[in-house]
């Protein structure tokens, strides 16, 4: 098991130890879709994290190595000076669905895996976090309720998905007040939907869907 770690690239620029370093670390091949107008090119209506448009390439880190990588590497490769605010340090495309930041209370240690998911949860910087970053999450989260207050599209390790109203049960949202029915229009005695009733709801499906898969994409 391994998680994809975005590589500054001004981190490697600081010398060939650095990169000596990463090569004791790395477990398999790495990743480079990187480079180019990636840093800049963007219009910040988007998901992707600054650390991934700044990565030089992105490795596998085995799971087994994270205690040393959240207190060695970690620090060296990104800012932590502000505690109020975890950077991005994963890639989504490739995190082992194990992994997760380190503890909330030291970012010098890593989440036990032993620990059960409520646990993880409650002590350790969440998956989602450490891909997109405290600041970014928020923001995406904020879209998530706003387009999909119902939690009707969830996945694991998605945005919003470790939330609390995304984990209700399925009784709990039952019993939440549903929006009163729409008076039926005159002239339309009938209990099957008309035509038009049908498509409008169909567009309004495949928007909600492309809204979603905007904010997951990377």
């Amino acid at each position: 098991s391994v998680a994809g770690v975005l590589v500054p690239q001004s981190w490697l620029d600081e010398g060939e130890e650095n990169r000596k370093t990463l090569q004791e670390y790395e477990v398999g091949a790495r990743y480079y879709a990187f480079g180019g107008a990636a840093a800049s090119g963007s219009d910040q209506a988007n998901s992707l994290s600054q650390a991934h448009r700044n990565a030089a390439v992105m490795t596998g880190v085995s799971l087994d190595d994270l205690d040393d990588f959240w207190g060695n590497l970690f620090p060296q490769m990104f800012d932590v000076s502000d505690k109020t605010k975890f950077p991005p340090v994963f890639g989504s495309n490739h995190a082992d669905y194990l992994a997760a930041g380190p503890l909330k209370e030291d970012w010098t240690k890593p989440c036990p895996r032993e620990w059960t998911f409520e646990e993880r949860r409650e002590k350790c910087i969440s998956f989602q976090e450490a891909i997109y970053g405290t600041e970014r999450l928020a923001r995406l989260e904020a879209i998530k309720k706003a387009v999909d207050p119902q939690f009707i599209f969830n996945c694991v390790n998605c945005v919003g998905n470790n939330l609390p109203e995304a984990t209700k049960s399925g009784d709990e949202k039952d019993e939440e007040p549903s929006p009163a029915e729409p008076e039926p229009l005159l002239g339309n005695s009938s209990d099957e939907p008309s035509g038009a009733s049908f498509v409008s709801s169909f567009v309004a499906a495949i928007s909600a869907t492309a809204v979603y898969s905007l904010i997951n994409a990377i």
